[in-house]
């Protein structure tokens, strides 16, 4: 099973407002696990850069202006995340800013359904508490020192080990292996067992004698009052 995670940078919030995605980070997984397939692109939004946003990934106006532009790496995108799902961490936003880039382009848009948000996985598995990218590398142990600031390919990377153990960890499938095979045990035939012909308990006569002087010894007995 093939997945992608992705990640995005962005130089604001809202893309109807002017703001546009400056890199994409993507890791391929296959059966849950990181693979040595990556896509990343650093992008020129055409625009400045907002000081807050500046703050966020550390992207300068300078650097990215010699940067290719979407609309030169959209069909590279496309290609590499192919027809599979995607692993985003607060898919709405990354979806939101994607898909108006490809509209813009005239191309189609990614179906929203398509995303797997892990900030919804994250407060289903532990409610009221923090569902941020460094929350989970925290609870989960995964070394996140190299994070000082955002950057689209890193936090594929760390949403990727982040995502395995949301999904229950190295062996995700063992629930429906034991599922399987109780399945499986329900459609093989029924077992043929030998049947055995009763054996008498009816007590002998010395039993019966032995019983009775025993009742004598007890006093008061209540199933005889």
């Amino acid at each position: 099973m093939r997945e992608i995670v992705l990640d995005t940078e962005t130089t604001g919030l809202d893309p109807a407002s002017g703001h546009r995605v400056v890199e994409i980070g993507c890791v391929e997984l296959i059966n849950h696990l990181p693979t040595d397939q990556v896509f990343h692109k650093y992008l020129n939004p055409e625009r400045d850069m907002p000081q807050e946003a500046f703050n966020v990934h550390g992207l300068s106006a300078d650097f990215l202006s010699g940067q290719p532009l979407f609309k030169d790496v959209a069909q590279d995108f496309l290609d590499f995340i192919g027809e599979d799902i995607l692993v985003i961490h607060n898919a709405d936003f990354d979806m939101k800013f994607l898909n108006w880039e490809l509209k813009n382009l005239g191309l189609a848009e990614l179906p929203k359904d398509r995303a797997v948000d892990t900030v919804r996985m994250a407060r289903r598995k532990f409610p009221g508490s923090p569902a941020n990218l460094d929350a989970l590398c925290r609870r989960f142990q995964i070394d996140n020192s190299s994070r000082e600031k955002h950057g689209a390919l890193l936090d594929a990377e760390l949403l990727a080990e982040v995502y395995l153990e949301l999904i229950g960890g190295r062996e995700p499938g063992l629930a429906l292996g034991a599922s399987s095979q109780s399945e499986n045990r329900a459609d093989a035939a029924p077992r043929v067992r030998d049947v055995r012909p009763p054996r008498p308990h009816a007590p002998s006569e010395e039993e019966l004698a032995a019983h009775a002087a025993f009742l004598t010894k007890l006093k008061q007995p209540i199933w005889s009052a």
